[in-house]
């Protein structure tokens, strides 16, 4: 479906844009960048319009509806490993096909389960995956439908028991009977951080891309069997400052991987749904994405 083109990120401040990413990863609170972002924004009435600006529009950026007749969507429930009660993620599958597909894996960013991210899950299923996006905060209510609300719960999640969930959402996607057995992952931030992880503890692994997210743990980085693909924006110190050292343990522990750059842009660059989105950067890197997952998880 067509969408308005929303603003870029180099018409915002890149002061604005550091304090929005601290606000976005719970480092400052929402009285915080207000606060802060008051002295370049004409004050507090125009710090709150900057971070209305700065917030996600779904509907403006939606790709592929729920209802387009080229894929099929559902809400799957599974059990937590913990044994502490259910899971539930959003499925996306080709329409038609006759043959068995391999399956993608994935993980939003540190908010839950939001339509940016449903709206990921369709865009796979129009290449020909099965993709499956659980949502974290199902244990507190699931995604709240308010990015602030979202923020809050998710600090307020067990994360050994969510690590455990999404190991659990890969295994059941490995054993579907319309799927081929073949993995991969992709995740977004606190999602490309858990797909990095999630190479260290799926030895079937067969593919991950971590979209600006944080390192494996270092100490089981030689555990890596699948390939990685590594994307980051070059204006996103935060998580750019944990690549010497993560880029050391790969190569020494000989794991096959991609790393790219992508100029200019900021944390945050595939995310169509607030101005951090870069256009050219995105579409390179979900070319990038679609390609890697195609001639690694098909026979």
């Amino acid at each position: 479906m067509s969408t308005t083109p929303l603003a870029k990120t180099h018409q915002f401040d890149p002061e604005a844009l550091r304090l929005f990413d601290q606000y976005v990863h719970g480092i400052i609170d929402r009285r915080g960048f207000l606060h802060a972002a008051a002295r370049f924004s004409a004050g507090s009435v125009g710090a709150a319009a900057l971070l209305a600006a700065l917030s996600p529009q779904f509907a403006m950026a939606q790709k592929v509806a729920p209802s387009d007749a080229r894929i099929k969507v559902e809400s799957i429930e599974f059990d937590s490993p913990a044994g502490s009660g259910k899971c539930r993620g959003y499925l996306a599958r080709p329409a038609h096909s006759d043959a068995d597909l391999p399956t993608v894996l994935v993980v939003h960013e540190n908010r839950g389960l939001n339509p940016h991210i449903e709206d990921i899950a369709r865009r796979l299923a129009l290449e020909g995956f099965i993709a499956f996006a659980p949502d974290a905060l199902f244990p507190l209510g699931g995604y709240p439908g308010d990015e602030d609300k979202a923020r809050t719960l998710f600090a307020e999640l067990d994360q050994t028991r969510i690590r455990e969930d999404f190991v659990a959402a890969a295994n059941l996607l490995t054993q579907r009977a319309d799927g081929s057995g073949r993995l991969g992952v992709v995740g977004f931030c606190y999602g490309g951080a858990m797909a990095n992880y999630l190479a260290t503890r799926l030895p079937e692994l067969g593919a991950a891309v971590a979209f600006y997210g944080g390192a494996a743990p270092l100490d089981q980085v030689k555990q890596i069997k699948a390939k990685l693909m590594l994307m980051f924006a070059e204006q996103d110190e935060r998580v750019n400052a944990g690549w010497p050292a993560y880029e050391t343990a790969l190569k020494e522990a000989g794991v096959r991987y991609k790393d790219y750059w992508y100029a200019g842009a900021q944390h945050g660059f595939n995310n169509d749904t607030t101005p951090r989105y870069d256009e050219a950067a995105a579409a390179k890197a979900w070319k990038r994405t679609i390609t890697f997952f195609k001639r690694n998880l098909r026979a």
